[in-house]
């Protein structure tokens, strides 16, 4: 008997929560858009924040200008690029909540994670070779503080909300603007400068640069990203009911 809280993948192609996933393709083709959108996006925050830190060596705050602004802007075109393809997650804590919410089956849900992080990891390489470093440099940036946590969990809150309280209201062809906006800011309204994404977090320890985050810095961001991600969960359910069951009406 099937689960209605758990459709198939079959069921599920046409019911993405966080892009569209329009074209309705197979889970091969969605498995290759996630960690190639995951692999861009880490290239981005990677290349980035190489490139701010040779071009303004003296000037800390003008390094986070320009990795923010990059990003934001990469976020934007990636998720307009894939996701009527795969619903453009690049995140765990995203596809954690659409899974969680049941418009994900638990499959599709675990392998979105493993190739989210894998390209995350094949983006870092890349990033560090297109600036003629060592492919693989752990970083030694440790990033550990309660404040640090604090700010992780807020990131990741706010970016889920976003994505949901568009596409729940019908506004998802703003997801991208939107999410592009939001992590743009959270760069610099938070002490964590938003990482907000475990794949994302992953792969920043592979580069000892301006982006980087120590191996023992890591476990706790994700950690905290994750308990972003339930509290988020539990607000979607509650600001944006979809259903009967949601709203309480038992009529």
């Amino acid at each position: 008997m099937s689960d209605p809280l758990r459709p198939s993948g079959t069921a599920l192609v046409v019911q993405r929560e966080t892009g569209t996933a329009q074209m309705r393709l197979d889970l091969a083709r969605r498995l290759v858009a996630e960690a190639l959108g995951t692999a861009f996006l880490i290239i981005a925050v990677i290349g980035s924040g190489i490139m701010a830190s040779r071009l303004s060596p003296d000037d800390v705050g003008l390094q986070l200008l320009e990795n923010a602004a990059a990003t934001a802007g990469a976020l934007i075109g990636l998720i307009l690029m894939f996701g009527a393809v795969s619903g453009a997650h690049f995140n765990p804590a995203v596809t954690l909540v659409d899974w969680l919410i049941g418009s994900t089956c638990t499959r599709d849900a675990g392998l979105y994670v493993i190739v989210q992080t894998i390209g995350g990891c094949i983006g870092t390489i890349v990033a560090n070779l297109m600036f003629s470093l060592p492919a693989v440099a752990w970083s030694t940036k440790s990033r550990s503080s309660g404040a640090l946590w604090l700010s992780e969990v807020v990131a990741t809150v706010g970016l889920l909300l976003v994505i949901h309280g568009c596409v729940r209201s019908g506004r998802a062809s703003a997801v991208p603007f939107a999410v592009g906006a939001w992590i743009g800011g959270a760069y610099w309204f938070t002490s964590s400068t938003s990482f907000a994404n475990p794949a994302v977090t992953v792969a920043r320890m592979l580069s000892n640069t301006f982006a980087g985050i120590a191996p023992s810095s890591a476990p706790m961001f994700i950690l905290m990203q994750l308990i972003g991600a339930g509290i988020a969960f539990g607000l979607i359910r509650f600001l944006y009911p979809n259903d009967a069951s949601e709203t309480g009406d038992r009529r």
